[in-house]
């Protein structure tokens, strides 16, 4: 959400915007990848700590806490390092190009300097939403929002400081939502606690939690690595133009992704919390009631894609050319987004319940052998080579939607059944 109402006012710098809007989005795939070293910790560490507080052993949850937070720490350290060091010239790997790369270095720059309140917002905020407090988790996320909605215009316009102002809103943002969730998870209204004498990692606990937390990491990340194929190969046949297209229909995108993903976090901590206790009947239920809610939020979101695509586009850029061909593009690019119901449903339930590896292979199949190959083999067979980069995207999720649903019902009822039975 912070990404995206950044995107919205930089598009509409005077002037800059849409050059402004193409080197923020170039800046998403190192995005994506600092929010899924903070998944691959949190996603992992909080439905483990769910299935032990079901089993009635808060000292393990507390511990699984604790050595969490550490982690996070020391990947938040190399982190920063890493993309202080060699920022630009990832920048450049990924997709910006001469007229652009300014305004990407720019917003990195300041962006890197807070990688750890973001790892800290996004990765402990799941602990506290796994203990039940749903409105506090809600909180975090939406202090941070406000503050960066009201900061954004300021630093961006008020201040003149173009892109740099939305970087620096942005963590300023995201370090006060960090100290609302430190200031939870060390005070007294939570179940779990951050302790010091839990701080050092043992490996016997938090390798168990970076590895059910691998599947989301491959998930967010591999959405780097595609954005990053996307991005070159859409700056080879349309330029800037189709480059900055992108960056509105993956901001599109996580405008259908987000809730769907907050879905499924309300949903993790019922079901594994259940799954540690052998309630059945619940999980069943659970399951039930958050693939119904997911696949009507999914179509209408589709729907309202298909019906409006400029409305969506003119959200991010006042250009009339930008807005133009990202209408065209969103249709293609979000053609088969009704499926995605089903698909993150799926796939947080099988993080809910510890099948790691099945959720690491469906996440696998979408990105890498899906939708990878296709974004180079798809503009082959159309004249329009930009619209069949494009096409790659809708083209993929269907294959992997099916691929998901039919691995899911397989091993859905294996979980059950073994559950019964122990």
């Amino acid at each position: 959400l912070y990404n995206i109402v950044d995107r919205i006012y930089i598009g509409h710098i005077p002037g800059s915007g849409s050059l402004a809007l193409t080197g923020v989005g170039v800046c998403l795939p190192i995005i994506m990848v600092v929010s899924a070293f903070a998944a691959l910790v949190g996603s992992g560490g909080a439905p483990r700590a769910s299935i032990f507080m079901g089993k009635d052993d808060m000292d393990s949850a507390e511990k699984i806490l604790s050595g969490c937070f550490t982690v996070q720490i020391i990947i938040s350290a190399i982190l920063t390092a890493v993309l202080l060091l060699f920022g630009r010239s990832m920048l450049l790997t990924f997709g910006a190009s001469e007229n652009t790369i300014g305004y990407a270095v720019d917003y990195m720059s300041i962006y890197a300097v807070g990688t750890i309140f973001v790892q800290m917002t996004l990765g402990m905020n799941m602990f506290i939403t796994a203990q039940g407090f749903s409105k506090t988790s809600m909180l975090t996320v939406t202090i941070g929002a406000v503050c960066n909605i009201i900061l954004d215009p300021i630093f961006i316009f008020g201040f003149g400081m173009g892109v740099k102002g939305a970087a620096l809103a942005t963590i300023i943002s995201q370090a006060v939502s960090c100290g609302w969730v430190l200031a939870f998870l060390t005070g007294k209204k939570t179940f779990l606690r951050i302790k010091k004498e839990y701080l050092k990692p043992v490996p016997s606990i938090v390798l168990p939690c970076l590895a059910l937390g691998l599947s989301t990491f491959v998930m967010q990340s591999s959405e780097s690595v595609i954005s990053v194929c996307f991005n070159s190969s859409l700056l080879k046949y349309g330029g800037d133009l189709a480059v900055g297209a992108m960056t509105i229909l993956t901001s599109t995108m996580q405008f259908a992704m987000l809730p769907l993903q907050g879905i499924g976090q309300g949903a993790q901590p019922i079901m594994s919390y259940n799954y540690g206790a052998r309630n059945i009947d619940r999980m069943k239920k659970t399951f039930k009631l958050h693939l119904v809610i997911s696949l009507i939020y999914s179509t209408l979101f589709w729907l309202f894609v298909q019906l409006f695509p400029a409305t969506f586009a003119g959200i991010f850029s006042s250009d009339p050319e930008l807005v133009s061909f990202t209408a065209g593009a969103l249709r293609i690019y979000c053609g088969a987004m009704f499926l995605f119901g089903i698909q993150l449903a799926c796939q947080m339930t099988f993080v809910a319940i510890g099948y790691a590896v099945c959720s690491i292979i469906v996440a696998v199949v979408r990105k890498f052998v899906l939708l990878l190959p296709l974004i180079f083999i798809v503009p082959m067979f159309v004249s329009n080579k930009t619209m069949g980069i494009y096409m790659a995207e809708p083209i993929a999720d269907a294959i992997a939607v099916t691929f998901t649903a039919i691995l899911f019902s397989i091993q859905f009822k294996k979980a059950l059944k073994k559950l019964d039975k122990a």
